[in-house]
């Protein structure tokens, strides 16, 4: 069977040592903390399925999120590497899997806190982290791994970013050829294709408009990606250069520190 129990009225309770000890300050309860008691009762009257309680004829504070930055964004095309560096068909060019294991995690395509200041859509290239910003709206930036140039020749300034290609020809520069005459053959350009220097992509770096002959371009040497060891151009995975020429749209700044 069951006992019955009888409870003494809540009057007939002894006061909390708080409510003895600081009479005043508890019966002074903020109107937000009157409104956190009365959403609690609420919850109870509902699970007792007793009465309800109209909180919209209340007057409460308005609950704000102060200084909390919200989560950086989401972005389908960034995503598990498995699925950003796969293999694809691309302008005719089957375009080979990226092992990613092999790659570094710091070097893949993701979403960060924007570290530059710089306005969305910008380009900033940090050479002594090697990665590749594209700054976001809303405090974001999509960061990728990049392989720069060998001392002596890095170049760093303000620019933009006049046009991009897609599978473009590579024309290695005379002095280039001099210092490796079996490019000899590629004096009139290297058609695009999966062995071009240039990869995928190619972005065209001018200053004052004038060509700087420095890009930002894919490889199909994703190893080097991370090292210095171009002759001072900018090179991505082939996978992610294609994702950042389909966000660049008309003349676009670059900042290379």
């Amino acid at each position: 069977m069951f006992k019955i129990v009888e409870v003494a009225p809540v009057s007939e309770f002894p006061a909390s040592p708080k409510s003895a000890v600081f009479p005043a300050q508890s019966d002074r309860l903020s109107r937000r903390e009157a409104m956190l008691a009365l959403g609690s009762a609420a919850l109870l009257a509902t699970a007792g399925c007793s009465r309800s309680l109209d909180l919209a004829a209340l007057e409460v504070d308005e609950f704000t999120t102060g200084t909390i930055r919200p989560r950086i964004s989401v972005d389908s095309h960034v995503t598990r590497p498995e699925l950003m560096y796969a293999s694809f068909t691309d302008e005719g060019f089957v375009l080979p899997e990226v092992p990613f294991e092999k790659v570094d995690p710091k070097w893949r395509r993701q979403i960060v806190v924007d570290p530059t200041g710089e306005q969305p859509g910008t380009i900033v290239v940090h050479l002594q982290e090697r990665h590749l910003y594209w700054v976001q709206p809303g405090g974001d930036a999509i960061r990728y791994g990049v392989g720069i140039g060998k001392d002596g020749f890095v170049w760093s300034g303000r620019a933009n970013i006049q046009y991009g290609k897609k599978w473009p020809t590579w024309t290695p520069p005379a002095e280039m050829i001099a210092r490796r005459p079996e490019l000899e053959k590629w004096r009139g350009g290297q058609p695009g294709g999966l062995d071009n220097p240039l990869g995928a992509r190619a972005l065209y770096i001018f200053k004052d408009g004038q060509d700087t002959g420095f890009r930002v371009h894919g490889s199909p040497e994703w190893h080097t990606i991370g090292q210095a060891m171009s002759s001072g151009c900018v090179r991505m995975i082939n996978q992610d250069v294609i994702d950042l020429y389909n966000r660049v749209s008309g003349k676009t700044p670059i900042v290379v520190v």
